[in-house]
């Protein structure tokens, strides 16, 4: 396991991050007790960065995660959310922010996090945000119930105009970086970088488009962008590879995102994605891959406010 910075944090994080949605049941009914041998398995195999959020589950991932990490926090860099709570549910003002805090450390069982993220900003408005939310987040940080804060979303304009205007810690982005788009690198990475902002990948299964087992039903991709991803996944297989393995390999190679958060709630899934670690995708099929991509590279979805995108 390699370590990176993150950003002038001076954390230093696995660059294979545990993400925590399945916790909350979000791609279907998890063994709880699983996702505990799962969680364990990924932490004593050196796997210290956790990525949860209240939105996930509506509250069950963090209470789950809380009563999982009892006696181990000290073990991991955690990170969660605030300003989302359900598909229509949000609130970025100081005072819903500080209620969100307070009940996430509860949840968690914990009296800090880490990294307190404003979750998927385009759902917001970008003058609260920067005016209210991110200014009540630094109090928190200042009373020591957060060690740094961030950001979050899909749209690379909105998270880039925020960082600008009000200075955050880090950036967690999802769905720019994998093989069915890359347009993090043409519209992020060189700000995070010249900035000195820790920057996050999340999704680099697209959200599971790129698994074996497929989509969930309600995923928001266009569907030329599911044609394309079903056409990657029948190419591994033929290559005798496993398009998840591939597509997390791929992510893993960027050069200065400091982790990459993928879905864990098996053992067999965090020892499949630990080993993946140590390899390389073929050359040819990641030629191939992009051959079949281009169509459909920098084609997303919009989410939240259309002109925040």
């Amino acid at each position: 396991m390699r370590y990176n910075s993150l950003g002038v944090t001076g954390l230093r994080v696995s660059e294979l991050g545990f993400g925590a949605a399945p916790l909350g049941d979000e791609y279907g009914a998890a063994d709880p007790q699983e996702m505990k041998r799962a969680l364990h398995f990924a932490i004593e195999n050196g796997i210290n960065f956790i990525d949860v959020a209240p939105y996930y589950g509506r509250t069950l991932a963090e209470a789950r995660l809380g009563e999982m990490l009892q006696g181990r926090r000290q073990e991991v860099i955690l990170a969660t959310k605030c300003a989302r709570y359900d598909t229509d549910g949000f609130d970025f003002s100081p005072a819903g922010i500080r209620r969100s805090v307070d009940q996430s450390l509860q949840r968690l069982k914990t009296d800090y996090v880490d990294i307190m993220h404003v979750h998927d900003v385009e759902f917001g408005c970008k003058r609260q945000i920067v005016e209210e939310t991110i200014p009540q987040l630094r109090r928190i940080q200042e009373q020591g119930k957060a060690r740094f804060i961030g950001i979050t979303g899909l749209s690379l304009k909105m998270l880039r105009q925020i960082a600008d205007a009000a200075p955050v810690d880090c950036i967690l982005s999802y769905c720019r970086y994998t093989l069915l788009n890359r347009d993090l690198d043409s519209k992020l990475t060189p700000f995070a970088r010249s900035r000195q902002v820790g920057l996050l990948n999340a999704s680099p299964l697209h959200m599971r488009l790129l698994a074996e087992t497929g989509p969930p039903e309600w995923h928001p991709a266009p569907a030329e962008v599911k044609a394309a991803a079903k056409d990657v996944v029948e190419l591994c297989r033929r290559y005798g590879a496993n398009a998840s393995r591939i597509a997390l390999q791929f992510a893993l190679q960027h050069s200065y995102v400091s982790s990459t958060f993928v879905g864990i709630s098996t053992v067999d899934e965090a020892r499949n994605n630990l080993e993946a670690i140590s390899d390389r995708p073929d050359p040819k099929l990641l030629l191939e891959i992009e051959k079949l991509a281009a169509p459909v590279q920098g084609m997303t979805w919009v989410t939240g406010y259309a002109e925040n995108h």
